[in-house]
């Protein structure tokens, strides 16, 4: 009764259940808690419009008579995912546990550091950009095949995302030379590649994220063979879709740094972030750098690099 009146099969299963079913399980068995009427049973759409009626939003929806829209509605205004204990404090991010064993928020700061935290500053809005930029990414690679951790915005700075095991490697794709790969190899920043490379990083910033190969990784058990070689298909696939989408952008997708962790259930997916702090961007046309670069080199200009890649991704 409470699936037929709240979510609707086709649409729930089409839009929602593929993605999370344990976190719409989880919705629809709170609503059941918290909303049931005295008698035992949820009744029909009406007496939920009796309940929610005094929401314009929810208005709304009845008024389009669309169940889906409503069970997300009242996901967001009614069931807000509780914040609890602070789990762990990063570089740009602070992760927080919820009510959901498997789920967690992310909370997005302005806090900015390079070469292995040796420099450190702030980039005003920096967390914003960062958070919205990388759900907007995370949903066009979802849309593409790629698994994410990415479940739903909650505001500018908070995300909730799946909780994963990171896999501690970072993995960096290469288009073009730039940055450590320009200074290590003796070349000028700027040579186009004819294919992408990919390099692996042990992910310890007491070590100083060493380089590592795949060997490496299956020695030190920091992932399995077939782990490596999911990842490795993932990120030239991530690789693939952000290149054609920056194009569009008048940008450059020069190299970037990717994460994956290993949800409950030991699915890869696509996690941390994709933003400016982890990708190297430029203009198409200038060749400007529109990324964390001119934090690092003391360009100047810094947020307005933040804010112009936003204002390209978001159209606004």
């Amino acid at each position: 009764e409470i699936c037929a009146c709240l979510v609707g099969s086709e649409m729930c299963i089409r839009d929602r259940v593929r993605k999370n079913r344990e976190h719409v399980s989880r919705f629809l068995h709170k609503c059941v808690q918290k909303f049931q009427p005295p008698g035992g049973t949820f009744g029909s759409l009406g007496h939920i419009r009796t309940l929610f009626g005094m929401s314009p939003r929810l208005k709304a929806c009845f008024q389009s008579k669309s169940r889906f829209k409503l069970t997300l509605l009242i996901q967001m205004e009614e069931l807000d995912m509780e914040k609890k204990e602070q789990l762990y404090e990063g570089k740009a991010k602070k992760v927080f546990a919820t009510d959901d064993a498997n789920l967690v928020i992310v909370d997005y700061k302005d806090d900015a550091t390079a070469f292995n935290g040796e420099k450190k500053g702030t980039i005003t809005g920096k967390g914003v950009i960062n958070n919205v930029m990388s759900n907007h990414m995370f949903q066009l690679l979802e849309q593409q095949g790629v698994p994410t951790h990415f479940v739903e915005q909650l505001s500018e700075r908070e995300t909730l995302v799946k909780k994963v095991s990171i896999v501690p490697l970072e993995v960096i794709i290469r288009n073009i030379s730039a940055g450590s790969f320009a200074k290590r190899f003796g070349v000028e920043e700027g040579i186009v590649f004819d294919e992408p490379t990919i390099e692996f990083s042990y992910k310890n910033d007491e070590l100083g994220d060493p380089l590592m190969n795949a060997y490496h990784a299956i020695a030190l058990k920091a992932a399995t063979r077939e782990e490596i070689e999911t990842i490795k298909a993932m990120a030239f696939k991530v690789n693939e879709v952000m290149k054609q989408y920056f194009d569009t952008l008048n940008v450059i997708l020069v190299d970037f740094k990717l994460e994956f962790g290993k949800t409950a259930d030991g699915k890869i997916v696509l996690a941390d972030e994709i933003s400016p702090d982890t990708c190297r961007l430029w203009d198409k046309t200038t060749k400007e750098k529109l990324d964390k670069d001119r934090f690092r080199r003391d360009m100047g200009g810094v947020e307005e690099a933040y804010q112009e890649i936003m204002k390209r991704v978001m159209g606004k």
